[in-house]
């Protein structure tokens, strides 16, 4: 035994008491294995300090205003819709993987993809049956009055899931074409909440809620089956997967400008991107794994994998996000107010 061992057990103290610190920023969705955290902190000799920072904008938000005095030294959760927000506010340092680029890196220039998914509309199938209503098969069909007061969203301002579905619909139908949808929906009833838990634990039908129609993932209606009390070979929601109303989001993870912790932070990014976490990330954040040749969980059978999305450039993204939200919040929340 060496002799700073010797000398911390004779002390009554454990290695890990000692241990450094490192912070991770995340969105409030984070969720790993147990045993994979605690793999981590022992191979790299540090103690995981992970905060949630609520929806990923909420969080962004958050680093940004605290860029100053950084509250984490790595964040997991910077997705395509929010990577040129992070990048203007000078936050993320230069990130690297030792296990070489994915396809989706591309998606997100500055960080490192560690999963992937579709943002798309969910549908609660008990409703339908009972109300006995066609299910939407446009985005249009939203708009008429057979399906007001059916839909909810989440505020872009505040939510990447919002956010992205925004940017499908403009990706779709151009920027005008796509606010003169909003206002269409807006004025039959739409509902806006602040973020996807909000919305989908709180507005969706299938918890409690009076919304039908939920802005959530692909993945969800797996989800659903995966979390039931009961057996169930069946989800109880499923995908609308319309035109204009679908898009894929990229998430990652990087270092943040001003870390205390680099050498840690740069071993969590390899961390995330191990087979083990690309594995078990499937079924605690329900989304699909940026490595290639990654075995995909069975229940994923039940998440619809959409053909075709609908994402603007990331020149469009970079350069025009900010007005778009801007707009939509001009349009939707303060008019509807």
């Amino acid at each position: 035994m060496k002799k700073s061992v010797l000398l911390l057990a004779l002390a009554g103290l454990s290695l890990s008491a000692l241990a450094a610190e490192l912070r991770v920023m995340t969105h409030s969705s984070f969720s790993l294995p147990k045993d994979r955290i605690a793999e981590f902190e022992k191979q790299n000799g540090v103690k995981l300090s992970i905060v949630k920072g609520g929806d990923a904008g909420e969080m962004l938000n958050k680093l940004i205003l605290t860029r100053a005095n950084p509250i984490a030294d790595v964040v997991y959760g910077i997705d395509n819709t929010l990577i040129a927000k992070a990048s203007a506010a000078g936050i993320l340092a230069p990130t690297s993987s030792k296990l070489g680029r994915t396809e989706k890196d591309a998606q997100l220039p500055g960080a490192v993809a560690v999963d992937y998914g579709y943002v798309t509309l969910n549908y609660d199938k008990t409703w339908f049956a009972k109300a006995e209503l066609p299910l939407p098969a446009t985005l249009d069909d939203l708009a008429k009055p057979a399906y007001k007061d059916l839909l909810v969203v989440q505020n872009p301002a505040t939510s990447s899931t919002g956010l992205a579905f925004l940017l499908a619909t403009i990706a779709d139908r151009g920027e005008d074409g796509a606010f003169k949808w909003w206002e269409k929906v807006r004025d039959n009833g739409l509902k806006v909440s602040k973020g996807w838990s909000e919305a989908y634990y709180t507005d969706f039908s299938r918890n409690g809620g009076s919304r039908p129609i939920v802005v959530s993932y692909a993945t969800s209606p797996a989800a659903e089956v995966f979390y039931s009390k009961e057996k169930i070979s069946e989800s109880p929601t499923a995908n609308l997967l319309l035109k204009g109303g679908v898009f894929l989001q990229v998430e990652g993870v990087a270092l943040l400008t001003g870390g205390k912790e680099p050498q840690a932070a740069q071993a969590f990014v390899d961390f995330l991107r191990s087979e083990g976490v690309q594995t078990g990330l499937q079924t605690k954040m329900w989304m699909y794994p940026a490595v290639a040749g990654t075995a995909i969980d069975p229940v994923f059978a039940h998440a619809q994998k959409p053909a075709k999305f609908s994402n603007p450039s990331l020149a469009a993204m970079n350069s025009k996000t900010a007005a778009w939200v801007s707009r939509w919040n001009r349009l939707v929340v303060k008019q509807a107010n």
